[in-house]
């Protein structure tokens, strides 16, 4: 099946972008593509499982767990770990959480994917805010709160959901100063918001969750995640579907990479952008495609990665991945290598195992860095 669409080629690098994404086009020189790309999940709910957490079968601490173990936060009144609209279904919590590692390391969720902006919060952010009582008043009843808890959690030992709760009580606490400023998206100028997308209502979602992430990352929130989800399932109506999913991100994305760039943080901050597998060569019915986990794309920018390059192909059918392959393995552990972890060595003992994201495969592809 021909692609509906013409592709362009955009920057110095000359890589071709489709003409869905005009807005990524432009800045694709920062850009780091990999079109090979090779997971094991052909259902949704084993791919995202896989991409988010390593496994496609267990319930596993998810990367940005992992990141948080090996790196900690900078901001002790904000999450180490944020993600925006998390999906609910194929997967759910599970694709944010923190399995066996203590439970400081899960994800905080701001909304969920069918919630609109709009009714996640409003301006300002007046539900974190706890009027009934002045700092000193909460934290007695906090103080009380968590003694109670403490002495529940010597009854159970070992109870990682108990712990994790007790931690959440006084993170919830901490955010009270910081997180309100944080999430007052709608103080940003006007140029910010036109940059993104913010000001038109077909990029409105994406672009508040883009700048959101900035400036979580700004003020050290360690990983952060952003949804566009269930969307791009198209196994029939591509062509209008695809159409719409991308104007919706377009602009959103081209805006976080020129922000974070000319803010001078691009080069400390890994942006990644990818699905949990890709979509077959062949159509579906006519007008749509199938799911396809043995070679697709993502790509990712900034962190040490060297832009304007392309890695690995797939096969002249463009269905399976034929040079570099990397599967979701080797991903993650070139993830970790560029956040300066090696993944043989972030090490969490459970149950008399010592645990790995990688699940002991996978190897970093440091050809990444253009090193």
């Amino acid at each position: 099946m021909k692609s509906p669409w013409k592709f362009q080629p955009g920057g110095q690098s000359g890589i071709p972008v489709s003409d869905l994404f005009p807005h990524t086009r432009e800045i694709v020189d920062d850009l780091c593509v990999v079109r090979s790309m090779v997971g094991e999940g052909v259902d949704h709910g084993a791919a995202l499982l896989q991409s988010f957490t390593g496994s496609s079968t267990f319930t596993r601490p998810s990367m940005g767990s992992w990141v948080v173990y090996g790196l900690g936060t900078e901001n002790q009144n904000l999450p180490g770990f944020v993600t925006i609209k998390p999906t609910l279904s194929h997967g759910g919590a599970k694709n944010f959480g923190s399995a066996f590692l203590p439970g400081a390391f899960q994800a905080t969720p701001i909304g969920n994917s069918g919630m609109k902006v709009d009714e996640i919060l409003g301006e300002p952010i007046e539900y974190l805010l706890n009027k009934r009582y002045d700092k000193d008043q909460q934290r007695f009843e906090l103080d009380m709160l968590q003694n109670i808890n403490k002495r529940h959690a010597e009854l159970r030992k070992n109870d990682p959901q108990l712990e994790a709760r007790i931690q959440a009580y006084e993170l919830a606490f901490r955010m009270q100063m910081q997180a309100p400023e944080a999430f007052e998206v709608y103080k940003e100028s006007d140029a910010t918001k036109k940059l993104y997308g913010l000001d038109d209502p077909v990029t409105k979602d994406f672009a508040w969750q883009c700048i959101l992430a900035r400036r979580l990352a700004e003020r050290g929130v360690r990983y952060v995640q952003c949804t566009h989800s269930y969307k791009w399932d198209q196994h029939g109506e591509l062509f209008v579907k695809h159409t719409t999913n991308a104007k919706e991100v377009d602009k959103p994305i081209a805006g976080l990479i020129r922000d974070l760039k000319s803010r001078g943080m691009l080069k400390d901050t890994l942006v990644i952008w990818a699905g949990e597998f890709g979509r077959t060569p062949v159509s579906q019915g006519g007008d749509g495609r199938d799911h396809n986990p043995y070679g697709f794309t993502m790509w990712m920018a900034g962190g040490g990665v060297k832009g304007g390059q392309v890695i690995g192909e797939t096969d002249e059918l463009g269905l399976r991945a034929v040079k570099d392959r990397l599967h979701v393995h080797d991903i993650h552990a070139t993830i970790l290598w560029l956040m300066g972890l090696d993944h043989t060595k972030l090490i969490y003992r459970h149950q008399g195992r010592p645990e790995r994201l990688t699940l002991n495969e996978g190897e970093p592809y440091t050809k990444i860095s253009g090193a």
